[in-house]
């Protein structure tokens, strides 16, 4: 039977690329977003989805399984990028980050599991990220919901592997999408860090411009939901793959330097 998969996040980049090729392959898919009424017409079935709403997650399962009957894998790739030093974001705007970027995905996956364990299989994928292995200056709430995700994941894959689940996480490096414009700011940016933050949204940017294609994203995906026994981890790009091995590999002060450089921290860079 054609097996069915549930996309966060697919009105554009990662999701809405991953989403058209798995249509592609033969997979029924149906994809989220917030408005989809706002979105591209799509060959893929979009329905709405508030990720931060238990009732909306609820009733987002409940209208695919009405549907189909099954929900073999589920990708996690909602999220949104908030930028601003740590000293001026505010609680309410970190806790807002996690409510999306990780505990949407805790929704999600404890919403498919009921019925993936009476099937006795499935596939979670989470789209996590470079950041979530090395932190960037001026996003730390962002990245501390990557770092999050990776220990989620990792104790997700142990306690779902009897039941014949696998957890898989995606780390891709930068990517090329719209992410960073549209990437909120802090309410409250304070002017001591004026000069640095600038200069991190504009190497931000420029990486992103330089960034691998979503599309790239998605196969490694199609590559892990048609795997026999995936791994837990799948890094995407060369950036991805070298620099996390750098940051093992070099001392602090070297790797902290080559940081501060990349993203123009100091006002000498």
């Amino acid at each position: 039977m054609t097996q069915t998969v549930l996309i966060t996040g697919a009105s554009s980049g990662i999701g809405r690329a991953t989403a058209q090729l798995l249509t592609e392959r033969g997979f029924t898919v149906y994809g989220t977003a917030r408005r989809p009424d706002r979105a591209t017409p799509e060959q893929f079935r979009l329905l709405a989805l508030d990720v931060r709403s238990d009732e909306s997650v609820r009733a987002c399962v409940d209208q695919v399984l009405s549907q189909t009957g099954r929900l073999d894998v589920l990708v996690n790739n909602a999220g949104y990028a908030l930028t601003g030093a740590a000293e001026e974001t505010s609680l309410a705007e970190a806790k807002a980050q996690f409510e999306t970027n990780f505990f949407g995905t805790v929704r999600m996956v404890n919403a498919v599991l009921p019925g993936m364990r009476k099937a006795g299989a499935g596939r979670i994928v989470n789209i996590g990220s470079l950041a979530g292995l090395t932190a960037i200056p001026f996003s730390a709430f962002y990245c501390a919901t990557k770092f999050a995700l990776e220990a989620y994941s990792e104790a997700l894959w142990h306690e779902l592997r009897p039941f014949g689940i696998t957890v898989t996480l995606v780390e891709p490096g930068f990517v090329h999408t719209r992410m960073t414009e549209a990437a909120q700011l802090v309410a409250g940016p304070l002017p001591a860090y004026e000069g640095p933050r600038r200069r991190v949204i504009a190497a931000m940017g420029r990486s992103v411009e330089r960034g691998i294609a979503p599309e790239q994203v998605a196969r490694c995906v199609l590559r892990i939901v048609e795997s026999r026994a995936p791994r837990l981890r799948y890094r995407v790009g060369a950036e991805a793959t070298w620099l996390p091995r750098l940051k093992n590999a070099a001392p602090w002060t070297v790797f902290a330097a080559g940081v501060r450089r990349r993203f123009a921290v100091d006002a000498s860079t």
